[in-house]
Order: C-alpha cells, then sequence, then structure tokens
C-alpha cells in the first residue's frame, strides 16, 4: 500500500509537466557588456496552465541562491528581463505572475579573462492553489572561452494562454481520481458497492445496465454539483465560502456521526441482521416504470459513495474550486477537470458494479462463499467506520476514542474476523464448513499477523503504517519507554510565565510547542529561536504520515526540540475562541469566531497557503526565512529543510 501511494504521488507531481521533470525548466547564455562586465541570462520556460513569480514577491519569490563567481565577482543583484503579467490572484490580491517564460539576469565581472558562475535557482510553480518548489543548479562560463550571444532579449510582457485546454490539470485529475480509492475515507465504500450488486438484477443485460448508471450518478453528483459551486463562488466572490463547505463536511460532527452510523448499519446488515432497502413508497415515487426498478437504490448507494468520499477527496475537489476563482475567463476549466476526475473515480466502482452483475452466470454449487465474503466485508466496515467517529472526537475534543481505545476496537475486530475465517465464528447465514479452505487459512494468517502488528502501539509503538488512520499518538496516555518503564505523556512547561492558548491540543512525539501564533512569536523572541510553524488538522491523513514517518527520525525530532520554537495551527478545530481573539477577514469583514477557522485564514492570509501538511519557518518578528515545505515523505529533505531555516536565521 505505501508504495502504491508513493507511486501515485510521484506520477502526480510529473503529470503537471506531462513527463518526468520540472515544471519550469531553464536555459542561459551570456552577452558581454562594458569592459570586463557580462550579462548571463536565464531563461525559464514554465509549463502550460501553470504560473511562477518575480523576483520580488512576498512569498513566493523566484531566487538566485549561493551565487558564486570562480575567478570574477557579482556587479549588483539579479534582475527581471521580461515583464509579468498583472492580475488578480485566487485570494482577491493583486499579483505579478509569469506564464509560458521567466527571463532573469545577472552582472558578473570577470576578472582574469574567464570565470565560472555557478548557483541555484529557486521557483515555485503553481496551478489552482497548488505549488511545486524546484532548484535550478548552473554552472556558466563566462568570458573568452565562452560563446556569447548578441541577440536582444525582448521586455514586452509574454501573454498568458489561460484558455489553452487543460490536458495537465486533467491527466492530474485522472491520476488523483484513481489514488483516491486507497484513501481511508474512499476504500470501505469497496465492499459497501460489492455487497450491493452481489444482490444481482433479473438479467445480466439489467444488471450492466444498473453498473452502468452507478458510475454515471457518481460521475454527475461530482460534476454537476461543483458547476454550481463554481458559478455561485464566481457571483459571491469569496473563495473562504466554498472552503467553508468542504471543511464542514470534513470535520463537522454531523456528516462524520452520520457516515459511521451508515458504516455500522451496512455492517450489521452484512452480518446478516436484515436487509437494506430503501421505502417502497420512495421506490414508486422514484421509478416510474418497471424499466427502472431499482435505479432508485443504485442513486442511493452512489450518493453515499460521493457524500463518504468528501472526507479525502475535498482537498482535492477545493484546489478546482480554488482554479476557478483564477481562471479570468476560462470558467468550464475546473469543470472540465472534474469531470476528468470524476470519471477516474467512478470507473474502478463501476468495473465493481459490473463483476456481481456477472456471477450469477458461474452458477456455483452452493451460495455460502458469498455470506462469507459478505461478514468479511462486515467486519472491515466495523473497524473503518470509527474512523469519522474519530475524526469528530478529534476536532470537537469530546475524549471519547483516545489511541489506545481505538486500537482496541480494531484488534478485537480483526481477531474476532481471524477466528471467523478459521470457522470458529459462526453467523445465521452461514453454511456449515466441515474444514476450511487453504484460501481461509490464508487470509486468517494474514488478519492474525496484523493484529500482531497493533498489539505494540498499546503501548505507544508508532504503527508507521496505519498512521493515516488512527488517532494522533499524543492522545494516548499509556506509553512504554524504551527503557521498559511506562509513563504518561507529558508536555514541558512554556517558555513564559504565562499559561499556553489552547492547552488541549498536543503535539506528535511528547514535542513542546504552541498553537497560537503571535504567543509562539512572544516565546521565539525570549528564547532568540526561529519558528516552526505547522499548518496541520484533525482530519489530515497526510499530516499523521509526516509526523509518523518523517518527524519521528531521531535526527529531525532533534532540530525541532532543540533549534526551534514550534506552533501548530489546526485549521479544522472546533473550539470556539474568546471575543478577543476572533479574526477578522480584512476584505470582507467576515468575523472567525471558531480556532480552526481562524487559523486557515492566518495560513492564506500571512502565508498564502491553504491546505495541510505546510510548514513555515519564520524569525520571532515573524519574517519567512525560506520557501515553504510540504507533503514529503523524505526524512533527508525534511531535514534539510529545517537546517536552512536555521541558517537563514544566524545570518
Amino acid at each position: 500500500m505505501k508504495k502504491i501511494m508513493t507511486m501515485l504521488a510521484a506520477l502526480l507531481v510529473s503529470a503537471a509537466a506531462f513527463a518526468q521533470g520540472q515544471l519550469v525548466t531553464w536555459s542561459s547564455h551570456v552577452e558581454k557588456g562594458e569592459g570586463d562586465v557580462y550579462k548571463v541570462i536565464f531563461t525559464g520556460k514554465v509549463a502550460e496552465g501553470y504560473h511562477t513569480y518575480t523576483l520580488t514577491d512576498e512569498f513566493s519569490a523566484t531566487d538566485l541562491m549561493d551565487a558564486d563567481v570562480d575567478g570574477g565577482e557579482l556587479v549588483g543583484d539579479p534582475y527581471e528581463v521580461s515583464t509579468p503579467v498583472e492580475e488578480t490572484d485566487e485570494y482577491g490580491d493583486l499579483a505579478k505572475h509569469y506564464y509560458n517564460e521567466i527571463i532573469i539576469a545577472q552582472d558578473v565581472m570577470v576578472n582574469d579573462g574567464n570565470a565560472t558562475f555557478t548557483g541555484t535557482i529557486f521557483t515555485n510553480a503553481c496551478t489552482g492553489g497548488a505549488c511545486k518548489a524546484e532548484y535550478y543548479d548552473f554552472n556558466v562560463k563566462i568570458g573568452n572561452a565562452a560563446e556569447t550571444v548578441a541577440e536582444a532579449i525582448t521586455e514586452e510582457p509574454v501573454p498568458a494562454q489561460k484558455t489553452a485546454f487543460p490536458w495537465g490539470l486533467i491527466l492530474q485529475a485522472i491520476l488523483w481520481g484513481f489514488a483516491m480509492l486507497l484513501t481511508p475515507c474512499v476504500f470501505p465504500m469497496v465492499p459497501m458497492t460489492v455487497s450491493f450488486f452481489l444482490k444481482g438484477s433479473e438479467s445480466v443485460a439489467q444488471g450492466r445496465f444498473k453498473a452502468g448508471m452507478y458510475g454515471l450518478f457518481i460521475v454527475l453528483l461530482y460534476t454537476l454539483p461543483i458547476a454550481l459551486l463554481i458559478v455561485i463562488t464566481r457571483i459571491i466572490g469569496g473563495e473562504s465560502v466554498t472552503a467553508d463547505i468542504f471543511n464542514w463536511i470534513a470535520t463537522h460532527w454531523l456528516p462524520n456521526i452520520l457516515f459511521f452510523i451508515i458504516f455500522m448499519v451496512f455492517a450489521a446488515s452484512f452480518f446478516g441482521a436484515f436487509e437494506i432497502t430503501l421505502p417502497q413508497s420512495l421506490v414508486n415515487k422514484s421509478d416510474k416504470g418497471s424499466d427502472k426498478k431499482g435505479l432508485a437504490g443504485v442513486f442511493f448507494m452512489a450518493l453515499t459513495l460521493v457524500l463518504v468520499s468528501f472526507s479525502c477527496t475535498g482537498p482535492i475537489v477545493g484546489n478546482v474550486l480554488i482554479q476557478a476563482t483564477s481562471s479570468n475567463g476560462a470558467w468550464w476549466i475546473p469543470i472540465v477537470t472534474m469531470l476528468a476526475f470524476s470519471i477516474a473515480f467512478a470507473l474502478p466502482f463501476t468495473l465493481l458494479a459490473f463483476f456481481p452483475s456477472l456471477l450469477k452466470d458461474l452458477k456455483k454449487s452452493g451460495g455460502g462463499w458469498l455470506n462469507t465474503v459478505k461478514v468479511v466485508m462486515g467486519f472491515i466496515e466495523v473497524a473503518l467506520g470509527f474512523k469519522f467517529l474519530s475524526m469528530a472526537d478529534q476536532t470537537y475534543h469530546w475524549g471519547l476514542l483516545d489511541r489506545e481505545i481505538y486500537l482496541a476496537i480494531w484488534i478485537v475486530t480483526f481477531a474476532l474476523l481471524g477466528f471467523y475465517l478459521l470457522g470458529k465464528l459462526k453467523f445465521a447465514h452461514d453454511d456449515d464448513v466441515p474444514h476450511i479452505s487453504v484460501t481461509r487459512l490464508s487470509l486468517a494468517i494474514v488478519v492474525f499477523s496484523f493484529v500482531v502488528y497493533m498489539v505494540p502501539g498499546m503501548w505507544g509503538a508508532p504503527l508507521s503504517g496505519l498512521s493515516g488512520y488512527l488517532p494522533p499518538i499524543s492522545t494516548q496516555d499509556y506509553i512504554l519507554s524504551p527503557g521498559g518503564t511506562a509513563n504518561v505523556v507529558t508536555v514541558d512547561a512554556p517558555a513564559k510565565s504565562e499559561a499556553k492558548k489552547y492547552d488541549f491540543l498536543h503535539l506528535p512525539h511528547n514535542l513542546d510547542g504552541y498553537f497560537d501564533l503571535e504567543q509562539g512569536l512572544e516565546a521565539a523572541k525570549e528564547l532568540g529561536k526561529p519558528v516552526f510553524v505547522d499548518v496541520t488538522g484533525h482530519a489530515c491523513v497526510n499530516c499523521r504520515e509526516m509526523e509518523q514517518r518523517v518527524w519521528s527520525d531521531p535526527a529531525a525530532l532533534d532540530i525541532l526540540r532543540n533549534e526551534y520554537v514550534i506552533v501548530a495551527l489546526y485549521v479544522d478545530d472546533k473550539h470556539k475562541l474568546d471575543k478577543e481573539d476572533w479574526v477578522t477577514d480584512a476584505e470582507t469583514g467576515k468575523v472567525y469566531k471558531d480556532l480552526g477557522r481562524a487559523n486557515s485564514y492566518i495560513a492564506r492570509e500571512r502565508f498564502n497557503v491553504n491546505a495541510q501538511p505546510n510548514y513555515i519557518l519564520l524569525s520571532p518578528d515573524g519574517e519567512i526565512l525560506v520557501p515553504t515545505h510540504s507533503y514529503d515523505l523524505s526524512v533527508e529533505n525534511f531535514i534539510n529543510f529545517l537546517n536552512s531555516g536555521v541558517e537563514a536565521y544566524k545570518k
């Protein structure tokens, strides 16, 4: 599973440029100036659909880093030769962007006839609110041995081709659609789909028709509401309105509790307690003729899939919607992109629906194996359904599902599944099994191995492979230390004498830190340290993965603990703020009265980030030290990022 997700992530990054490589590709040439001064000109070709930034942009500036001249010296600072496009960005602010091409230059003095100019160009290539930081190392020969070019460089602005057909975005959306199948809140719908269509139809043709309609309903349920939301967002002019909708679906207690109940009801049905059917009156109203019978149930399944999956697909859908706010007339781009995403997302489920509709033709003796499949899926539904209850529990701090309780439920559930596969448990609709097959034995071995893997987690083992599914380890009360003694997780006292705000929140790995940006900056001034800002969320699967698989590295933990003041900004927490802590949107005047939406506004307004996880390194005065860092499971890259912030702070 990890390898598959890693491969898909790599494909998603490269798809935007249609091939492996950078979104901004650079070339250079040298022009002779007056005397011993030469002009080194760098031309960056920007992938279609993306833009990059000027040398003076406040947050995402293109930068000439670590520039050095062997045999000469730099003359002045780097400067822009091409002219950017001025436009309103996705946040409603006036911004300067480069589309298609960016040209920058640096003057160099050569001392002895020849010199070598080296360094790195940093660019941030963005589309629809999603960005990729890139680095290009250069080594340019200057002087008598170098080829000089006398052609003039135009200073006319490069026209933005915003309305070109977005093949890169479509390919990216398709890959995301397939990748969503492996996420914790989408994968549980696989057994639901299989079980629902196992009931079959009067004929193979009707089964295929229903399977096709199932896929069509999924596509329509994604695309049509998105098109409507895009129109409303464009009319209202508020990106925050759309963000609030998806945040509510992913984190509010009502949809999460509803999803939890749905999963438990499906599980009970799989165990044989009852059959799930729609009220006959509803079927009669929905189906006007005998040839339409059953479509209401198919639509209900598609609607359930779309609603439940929003917890994981919301951020991706959100990026598409943000793209709509900056299309400047190309309003159809997000709709077409969403159509591509929904088709790719629906395809596996449509195939799963087709497969059960053909099972009746196999005419195998005895149908017990079908019931076994349903029961196994019932156990899986019980385990995965608790994820939604956990999301509500974390965002509202109910304290119902601490990590060890959640793990205990999973351990018991999968242990019972193992005993069922071995024939030690039997449900009402199961056939008598005189002996178990090799297949059931193999599955039982896998299940019990998984149970054994989870057991150490009851004493604090990180269980990195499950980090996206489990509550954070900071919610666990009992951890066995490496030395063999039990201890209670505690957090060190704050740097300042005043109490920490929002002390009901906790950082992973027993790290000390703050959950209010201004309080963290004050502590940083007192301690003389830079600030590590973690833009995170309770419902963020990638955040938990980063914490368990990257932060947990001893070297990374040492830097975080000793070199930084940590501030975690939870953008989905439902805690109601005191009036003095309310945050007002400077543009719209909207007042944010809960912690999550206030932090989301701060992250968007101050740091220009709108996704989790994102990591920002600040000076105690709040100045950004280095380009931001986001989801990347490379420990080495994360450590280099942390070290670069320390070095920038000490300069």
